[in-house]
Order: C-alpha cells, then sequence, then structure tokens
C-alpha cells in the first residue's frame, strides 16, 4: 500500500491529464523510430481483469468486481512503481488504488460469478477450485488438484452441477455430498463377448462345474454387484462417443434430469504443418506442428441429450439442413424443459436454432439464416434461453446489420429487440434476468458506448457518453460501472460510474509515462473517400508538418491487418505502434491514411462480405481509390505513394505492388499471406470456399499468382517463428520472384519472431527498414 501522500499526487497527475493540462512541452520527446517502438515500455500498460478467462456466464469481464459491489479488483503497472503488472483494487465509487499482495490476490473472489436463482449466493473458480459465497462469507466447494468448472445452479437453489475431469456432477450444498451424473469414456463402447471355444470354454464350464458362487453369479469381480451379494449401484451408465470422437460443452438442465453435449469427431488423414524453430537452447533447429491448411480434412460435430436416470443419449438436430452439417449444444432453458442447439452447414452459409423439447426430444426449427456469403457478425455467437424458459434470443445479421432477436421456444414470428443500421457489438442479460447490457456503435461507427434495455425490448438507454470507446463491466448490485475507456489519443485506463445515464465518469488509474505525455499526440481526423462504385470509404488522415508544394508531396497508405477488423474510429488503436510511426511521417513531411477498407469491422454485413471470393479486388480497390483522392486532394504527388501493413495488410501491400503498375512507388509487406492455400481453414474457406472446389477464387486472391508485375520497389519482413502466417509463405514467395528475375526487392527476416513481434530489437529494425524505404524512393 502506497502513502496517502504518493496516491494523492498521482490523482493530481491524473487529473491534470483529464484536463489536458499534464502535456510538457513537445520538444522533450525525441520522436524517433528508436523510440516509439519502445511499445508498452514507452506508452505504459493498461489496467486488466484480474485473473484471465471469460468468467462462466459468458463474454469476456473487463475488470473484476467483488461478490458484495463494493471494490473493483484488477492488474496493473503503475508508471514508475511498479516493474510488472500486480493486483490492485479500488472501491466502488473511486478514489485511490490500492495495491494488494499476491497471496491476497488468489484468494480474492472476484470477476463473473454464477448467481442462485434468489441472487443472495454466488459460485466463483479460485485457482481451478468452486468457492461459494453467501452473504459475506465464503466457503471451498472443492479443493483439489484438479479442475472443475462451469458451474450451474439447480432450479431449487440447493445443488450446484459442475465439470471435473471430462464428466457432469452435482453437489450438495447442504451436505456436501457429490453425485457423478455421467460416466464419459474414451472410444468404442466393448464388444459384447462372443460363445466361448476350445480351451477357454473347458475352463468357463469348469468353473460353473466346480464352484457355487460362479453358478449363483456371486462374485466380487461382478461389476454393479458388491461382495456380500448385493443390488446394482446408481453410478451413471458409461457413454462412449466412439473412436476419435469427445464430448464436451456439457450443461445440466436446472432439474438434474438432463445433460446437453456435444460430440467432436477429430479429423482422420489430415496433415499437420510442421514449422521450423531456428535459435533454441542446444543450438540444434528443432520443429512443432502446427495446423493443418485449408481445405484439408475437419473435424465434425453432433448434439446429443444424455438422459441422467437411464444413460440413454439421444443425438439431436440431425434431421435438420441437408449436406455435411455441424450440430452444437448451447443451452439447456431455465425450466428444463428445452435445449437449444445450433446446426450449421459446412460452407457457412445456413444456421439453424433449433429447439428440442423435454422429455419427448422432439425437435423444431425456430430460425434459419442464410447468406449467400457467409455467416458472422459480432453478434453471431450471442444465443441462450430468456429467464421464462419459453423465450430464445439470438443475435442475427437477417437485416444486414447486428442485432438482437428473440422468439417462442414453440416456434413463431421472431421480434427484433433491437433495429438500425448499427451494431450490436455484444449483449448479456443482467444476473436477475430484466435488463439487457449491450455494447453497440449505435453512435457512429467512431464510437462505442454501453445501453441498457428491459428484458423484453423497448427503448435503448445510453449510459455512457465520453468520445471514443467505452468497454464496461456492470457491479453484481447492478448499481454502478467498471469501464475500460480510451479515446483517439488516450490509451486504455480505469473509470467508475453510476450505471445511469447522464452520470459522471470518473478516472481511476494513469497508465502511460510521463515521456510518453510530454509529446502533443493527435485525434487524426476522420475522413471520407469516394469509392469507384459511389460508396463514402471512412479513413484517418494525419497532416503534414511543413508540408513541400502541393503536388509534390509524399504520401503513405497503412492497411490494418486481420481484415475483419477496424481502425478507423476515435478509441485507442490497437495498432498504437503504427499510430506513432505516422506521426513520425507527418512530422516528415508525409500525408498518411490509414483505410476502413471493404472487409473491416464496424460497418455491417455488406461492407463485411465484400471480398467473397476475391480478396484483393474491392479491399484493393478502395487503397486505389485512397490514393487517387490523396492526389486530387491533398496535393500529392502521383509518383510518390506508398503503401505498408502486416498480416492481412501485408497480403494488400504485395496486391498492389503486384498488380496496381503505377498506383504505388514502394510496397512494405510485413507477415504477409502470399496463397491463401497454405493459410488456415477456418478463416478461408469462409471468404474463398475451399481450393480444390473453387479454383478461380484462391488464384486471383492470391499474390504468388501475380509476382511478375512488380515494377516498384518492395520489401517483405517475415518472423520465422510466425505460427499464424508461416514464414514457409515468403520463402515460396521469394522463390518466385528470384525464378522471375524481378528487381528491387528484399526480404528481413527475424529468426525469433512470431506473428506478432515480442523483442523491441525486432520492431525497430523492421521499421527503421520501412523508414528508410519510403525515404529513399518516395523523397
Amino acid at each position: 500500500m502506497h502513502s496517502r501522500s504518493f496516491v494523492t499526487g498521482v490523482l493530481a497527475v491524473i487529473l491534470l491529464a483529464v484536463g489536458g493540462a499534464a502535456s510538457v512541452a513537445a520538444q522533450d520527446f525525441e520522436l524517433t523510430v528508436e523510440n516509439i517502438m519502445r511499445g508498452p515500455e514507452l506508452v505504459g500498460s493498461a489496467p486488466q481483469r484480474l485473473r484471465g478467462g471469460g468468467g462462466f456466464s459468458g463474454g469476456g469481464a473487463v475488470f473484476s468486481w467483488s461478490p458484495d459491489s463494493r471494490y473493483i479488483y484488477f492488474r496493473w503497472q503503475q508508471p514508475g512503481v511498479d516493474t510488472t503488472a500486480v493486483p490492485y483494487r479500488v472501491a466502488a465509487g473511486g478514489g485511490d488504488p490500492e495495491r494488494i499482495p499476491d497471496e491476497v490476490a488468489d484468494t480474492v473472489l472476484a470477476g463473473r460469478a454464477v448467481w442462485s436463482p434468489d441472487g443472495r449466493r454466488a459460485i466463483y473458480s479460485v485457482s481451478e477450485d468452486l468457492v461459494l459465497w453467501d452473504d459475506g462469507r465464503k466457503r471451498f466447494l472443492t479443493e483439489t488438484f484438479e479442475n472443475e468448472q462451469a458451474p450451474r445452479w439447480s432450479a431449487d437453489g440447493e445443488s450446484i452441477f459442475f465439470l471435473r475431469g471430462g464428466n457432469a456432477f452435482a453437489m450438495d450444498l447442504e451436505r456436501g455430498a457429490i453425485r457423478q451424473l455421467t460416466d464419459i469414456r474414451r472410444g468404442d463402447a466393448p464388444r459384447e463377448p462372443t460363445e466361448s471355444q476350445g480351451q477357454r470354454k473347458f475352463l468357463i464350464d469348469q468353473q460353473q462345474e466346480l464352484f457355487d458362487v460362479i453358478r449363483r453369479g456371486v462374485t466380487t469381480q461382478a461389476v454393479g454387484v458388491d461382495a456380500q451379494g448385493g443390488e446394482e449401484d446408481d453410478r451413471p451408465k458409461p457413454f462412449y462417443p466412439g473412436a476419435d470422437r469427445t464430448a464436451g460443452g456439457m450443461q445440466v438442465s436446472p432439474n438434474g434430469d438432463y445433460v446437453l453435449l456435444t460430440v467432436t469427431e477429430r479429423p482422420r488423414g489430415s496433415q499437420q504443418t510442421e514449422m521450423a524453430v531456428w535459435v533454441t537452447d542446444d543450438g540444434y533447429a528443432s520443429t512443432r506442428n502446427i495446423r493443418t491448411k485449408v481445405g484439408d480434412v475437419q473435424s465434425k460435430s453432433r448434439a446429443a441429450i444424455l438422459e441422467v436416470a437411464t444413460g440413454e443419449v439421444t443425438f439431436v438436430g440431425d434431421s435438420v439442413g441437408t449436406g455435411d452439417r455441424n450440430m452444437r449444444g448451447l443451452a439447456v432453458s431455465p425450466n428444463s424443459r428445452h435445449a437449444l442447439v445450433r446446426v450449421e452447414t459446412h460452407d457457412n452459409e445456413d444456421r439453424w436454432y433449433v429447439v428440442v423439447d423435454l422429455p419427448s426430444m422432439e425437435e423444431r426449427v425456430v430460425d434459419h439464416l442464410h447468406d449467400d456469403a457467409w455467416l458472422a457478425g459480432p453478434s453471431y455467437n450471442t444465443a441462450g434461453f430468456m429467464p421464462d424458459g419459453e423465450t430464445v434470443y439470438f443475435g442475427s445479421e437477417t437485416t444486414g446489420w447486428a442485432h438482437l432477436y428473440t422468439v417462442p421456444a414453440v416456434g413463431g414470428e421472431a421480434q427484433a429487440l433491437t433495429s438500425g443500421e448499427w451494431e450490436v457489438l455484444s449483449a448479456r442479460l443482467s444476473p436477475d434476468g430484466e435488463t439487457w447490457y449491450i455494447t453497440a456503435n449505435k453512435e457512429g461507427f467512431g464510437e462505442i458506448h454501453f445501453y441498457t434495455m428491459q428484458a423484453g425490448g423497448g427503448t435503448l438507454t445510453q449510459v455512457t457518453r465520453t468520445v471514443g470507446r467505452q468497454d464496461v463491466e456492470v457491479s453484481p448490485d447492478g448499481r454502478r460501472l467498471a469501464i475500460r475507456h480510451s479515446e483517439a489519443n488516450r490509451p486504455p485506463e480505469l473509470y467508475v460510474q453510476e450505471n445511469r445515464a447522464g452520470r459522471e465518469m470518473r478516472q481511476v488509474t494513469l497508465s502511460t509515462t510521463e515521456e510518453w505525455r510530454s509529446y502533443d499526440w493527435i485525434v487524426p481526423e476522420i475522413v471520407t473517400i469516394p469509392a469507384n462504385d459511389g460508396v463514402g470509404v471512412p479513413a484517418r488522415l494525419y497532416q503534414p508538418h511543413n508540408p513541400v508544394p502541393a503536388g509534390q508531396r509524399p504520401a503513405v497508405i497503412f492497411v490494418h491487418g486481420a481484415g475483419y477488423t477496424q481502425n478507423v474510429h476515435n478509441w485507442w488503436s490497437n495498432y498504437y505502434r503504427e499510430y506513432m510511426f505516422h506521426h513520425l511521417l507527418a512530422s516528415e513531411g508525409y500525408t498518411v491514411i490509414d483505410i476502413d477498407y471493404r472487409a473491416s469491422a464496424g460497418h455491417g454485413r455488406d461492407w463485411r462480405t465484400a471480398i467473397y471470393r476475391h480478396m484483393g479486388g474491392r479491399d484493393l480497390d478502395d487503397q486505389v481509390d485512397g490514393a487517387r483522392w490523396l492526389v486530387e486532394n491533398m496535393g500529392i504527388h502521383p509518383e510518390k505513394i506508398g503503401i505498408y501493413g502486416g498480416s492481412y495488410g501485408g497480403f494488400i501491400s504485395l496486391m498492389a505492388m503486384f498488380t496496381k503498375p503505377g498506383v504505388f512507388k514502394a510496397g512494405a509487406a510485413l507477415r504477409p499471406v502470399t496463397d491463401w492455400a497454405h493459410y488456415n481453414h477456418g478463416y478461408t474457406s469462409n471468404i474463398l470456399n475451399e481450393p480444390q472446389h473453387d479454383t478461380l477464387a484462391y488464384k486471383r486472391s492470391s499474390p504468388i499468382y501475380f509476382a511478375e508485375g512488380l515494377e516498384g520497389h518492395l520489401l517483405m519482413a517475415h518472423g520465422m517463428v510466425d505460427d499464424n502466417v508461416h514464414f514457409l509463405d515468403t520463402v515460396r514467395l521469394t522463390q518466385r520472384l528470384i525464378e522471375l528475375k524481378k528487381e528491387n526487392w528484399e526480404v528481413a527476416m527475424y529468426p525469433v519472431e512470431p506473428h506478432g513481434f515480442r523483442q523491441i530489437t525486432s520492431w525497430i529494425d523492421e521499421y527503421r527498414r520501412i523508414h528508410k524505404l519510403f525515404e529513399r524512393t518516395l523523397k
């Protein structure tokens, strides 16, 4: 714990920072590649939740509330005080952050819990054990070396259900007695014994002839019978999923009668990619198995319901749809009358929500969604039952925007709870089931706020209003918010606020270093670029310092990675090193833009799927339109435009250099995909289908087929232990460029780096090369 005078000083700095008066003269900060690529060492580290994992109630917790709603717990590396992230807590109303010892933090009940039906008790997970919180008292329910997880309450609140070692258990809270509900084993069920012959038949007949206990069937080895000849016990009947199959995702019905589960079959005959590890402890290179490639055989899943009393297993959802499909058990209704199953086609173009009645196992489809491209969106995995047990809720892009819907479990017309040309990014019900907690970009694609709404729908109330992004964790009593807030030029910090619209949001932490705050970091202007198809494409603009005369100015376009992510907004960017690098370029006379090209997140279904069957098509056209806009509106010389980006951004940079001659003088492709046939299945097959079935999509989307078009100056940079986009991608393209006798290209290799670099020296080396490339070719 810090002294009062120290904490008072910290809060004084916080207040100054909030008011914008804490900046020191900009000239005190040295804006260089070596400086800005220090990352967290320069910028600081934002506060995080106390423990990993997203809790049991769905979604990732932002910060960790105590069950009595008195404290917020978090990990924080306070600049100038802590050398690593350590546990802190702060009172619900704000105030002085208090450092707590690690051994205390290890036993703290904090984060999302599972609350009892009466809302008075909660179950937490601490060090893989289950702990009961009951009116301020805590009691360890398990203390084992195994991992007890996914607790749920029984309908009467007298028992809990949980998973351990791949099986479901029930615990009577009053007696502490534990009963195993399932006996899920590995492989195929044992074969029935065949009729013995020869020598074995002789021995069996001899036993029957000699021993009375054998003739009466009383042996100590007999399964289900005790040594005194007692009745069979009540142990669960074994369930054998089959060879290469596993059962998981188990959910026990609140009455304890049924278990919903998903059986997954591992693929047979698939081939893993081996990745070389070059720098090792013993000096010998080693290899690691990473993943399969798109189009290889994939796992399959089926949903099943196990009846606890009999052990009988019924597979459900198989009758819905046609062709290759996957079924997944999602939820059991609070009244134990229904189960919810999702059925998806292998090509991810159709999705059905199926309600299964208990105990009849009658099935009916309550919603079907089709997309000619592929199904996804920010609320795609939002689904479950309302507290009445007779209503299903789910997220859907049926209007082209991700919104929240309900439909009766008996079937009928779905009702939209939200609507409009904006997206529900996440939604969950309050512990009492009466209120929706919703995160959405309703105020515009550049803002993310927290909203509340009655469970049955109605008015959406905007609770947070400060410019930027708000990720919120509501206190268990629903009265206060722990907010992770950031703005375009301010990294995330912990704030607190009453859970009421218009209330003040108060800052708790100050995580940035004094050195970083000494520079006048700007809020990039958001502009709209008219695309050649008439659509307005958003971009962030960095204006140059002391620009050269119009028509002679250089420019750089940055392409964000991941495809489906967002970088044009009013909150702190994940690409914060690039954000600082763009300040450096602007200080040297460059105009810089980064574009939310087609396929980016935050702009609805049509934006997301515009690249279907052609990556490097519409998304690349948006970069070209950006270059044209720079020439026409920003005084840029048409032969002084560069482009760069990593991962998907590296892929686009390659396509730009190979297929748009004369538009970009130089490009830097970092950890780029060079051939989509070598990327993973889950991402690639949605967009391009499978290579063996859609050859055209892969050929027109893969840079390696267009390498002969290189005319400008190209830098490729790749980590050699990249387990996402494999270094092999760059190796294959390198050989292709050699065979094509191309000039003005180079490759930078980073022997110890994965997809996201970890070493400061690697960041510095990579961005020095990018900077030199642009300085050499664009000026």
